[in-house]
């Protein structure tokens, strides 16, 4: 029996599909993250994940997005062999004006990310599109989709490597992860890809990610397989390396593992690994002719209710009159809450910074003395000051570090995950500070900025410099003026205590 696909039914439901994962979590990953949280024993990684929670929570309520970060957008297809189109457009085509629909809904406006010419201009389509779109054919008179939206900083992470078929996957996994670093957000998921090609190892990978989080179910009924025992032997040897959340210790790195494998050649062993951030964003829907997808929104009873716990070392921090002697007494761990004016600016404003001082012109903003966000928030709505400002990885900043810190007089930046050793040293050469906002809780983090307004680079959007200004905004100093980093002390501390047991 032949079944029509209409255009209108496909270019609805991804659109649909996308605004509801933009605020919606996987209930599958709230349980896990809150059962990973209510287990945590280091106060910083608990206080983390009660972010993320509390931020999921937000999102849900007030239908805004999980993370600035809207992601890159990539569609699965299942296309039955029955299957009819009715339409103008091509499926790509279909899938693509979805996406459009998408990112532009005024309701909820979502970030656009993508750029074209990406190894030259870098223009930004000013829509998100395209995505990447995975076709299979199947039997059947059905349409099956998977959508996710998928954040730079955890793609950032991916690895892979062409292993001799007798090596060890598990040790080059276990080596692997570290080097990942924090800016991936973790707690979250790894989907690891085996076998085929080097193109179907990563095609795995990140289909796995897609599969819902059941590693405790796992764990119980046991392995039947070998793609199942690397999954139970990854998930309890990745989370005794104790990077934590977002990297400063603890008791979980991973929530769950997937492994997905296919037949390779006798000389090959194709192994790639994809993570999945605290902004995990996937849903499936299946069109059968009868119209759209009907997506039931979830419960909110399902999200727990969470409470930030502040420790005693947390200290209210005025950034219009902070000065260099107090920053001196910071230390890796301190919760600092963040009030007053501070700057924004990540990739490409750094980029302008750096080549105007290099030519000997002056910066559109006076930088002495002052704090760096960086971050590039979603367009505000209603009554919103801003969109969802969620910290970008502070690492893609570190070339431009000792620039900044040496020849503007700034003081301190504000980012995710950690910082390199270049970057370190400069931090430490100029007595400067480097604070960790969560990932994965920018709709919370937005809650913290009163005022916003474009100070300069207004051509690059989302990438201008703002002003913000903000109150009780919560953060973790992460290097100090020292040069003593978090996310070294921390996980070292926590791996040698899960050692010990």
């Amino acid at each position: 029996m032949t079944t029509v696909i209409r255009q209108n039914d496909l270019v609805g439901s991804v659109a649909d599909a996308l605004q509801y994962i933009s605020y919606y979590h996987p209930v599958d990953f709230i349980q896990a993250m809150n059962q990973a949280y209510e287990r945590e024993a280091n106060p910083a990684a608990k206080d983390a994940m009660a972010q993320i929670l509390i931020n999921s929570r937000m999102c849900a309520e007030g239908k805004r997005p999980i993370c600035q970060d809207t992601g890159i957008v990539t569609v699965f297809l299942k296309v039955g062999m029955d299957v009819k189109w009715e339409g103008e457009l091509s499926v790509t085509e279909m899938v693509n004006e979805g996406v459009r629909r998408a990112y532009m809904n005024p309701d909820n406006v979502l970030r656009a990310s993508i750029l074209e010419d990406p190894d030259g201009a870098r223009r930004n389509t000013g829509d998100n599109t395209p995505c990447v779109v995975h076709y299979e054919i199947v039997p059947g008179d059905k349409l099956e989709v998977h959508v996710a939206a998928k954040g730079g900083g955890s793609e950032a992470k991916t690895k892979f490597a062409m292993l001799n078929p007798s090596d060890s996957l598990v040790d080059w996994v276990l080596s692997m992860v570290p080097l990942m670093g924090a800016g991936w957000c973790p707690p979250g998921m790894l989907g690891i890809g085996v076998g085929g090609t080097a193109e179907k190892a990563m095609i795995l990978a990140k289909e796995a990610l897609l599969d819902p989080i059941n590693i405790h179910e796992l764990q119980e009924k046991g392995a039947e397989n070998r793609g199942e025992e690397l999954r139970l032997e990854l998930f309890d040897k990745i989370n005794r390396l104790g990077i934590g959340a977002q990297g400063l210790g603890g008791l979980t790195t991973v929530l769950d593992v997937k492994v997905k494998d296919f037949p390779t050649h006798a000389a090959n062993k194709a192994v790639a690994i994809i993570p999945n951030c605290a902004a995990t964003r996937h849903t499936h829907f299946t069109l059968d002719g009868s119209g759209p997808a009907r997506i039931e929104a979830p419960s909110l009873a399902d999200w727990p209710q969470v409470a930030r716990e502040a420790g005693g070392n947390v200290r209210q921090v005025n950034l219009d009159t902070v000065t260099r002697e107090e920053i001196q007494g910071w230390k890796p761990g301190d919760t600092l809450l963040l009030n007053g004016k501070m700057l924004t600016g990540r990739d490409a404003a750094h980029k302008k910074m750096v080549d105007m001082l290099a030519a000997g012109e002056k910066l559109p903003v006076d930088l002495t003395g002052r704090f760096i966000y960086y971050v590039g928030p979603v367009d505000p709505v209603r009554d919103e000051v801003v969109g969802p400002a969620g910290p970008t990885t502070a690492t893609r900043m570190d070339k431009f570090t000792r620039t900044m810190l040496e020849q503007t007089g700034l003081m301190g930046m504000i980012g995710k995950a950690e910082r390199g050793p270049a970057a370190i040293d400069a931090i430490r050469d100029n007595k400067a500070v480097y604070l960790m906002a969560v990932g994965g809780a920018a709709y919370l983090v937005a809650q913290a900025i009163k005022t916003s307004k474009v100070l300069g680079f207004p051509e690059l959007g989302m990438e201008a410099i703002y002003e913000f200004d903000v109150k009780d905004m919560p953060v973790t100093v992460a290097v100090d003026s020292r040069g003593d980093s978090v996310h070294k002390s921390g996980p070292e501390t926590w791996r040698l205590k899960i050692l010990k047991g």
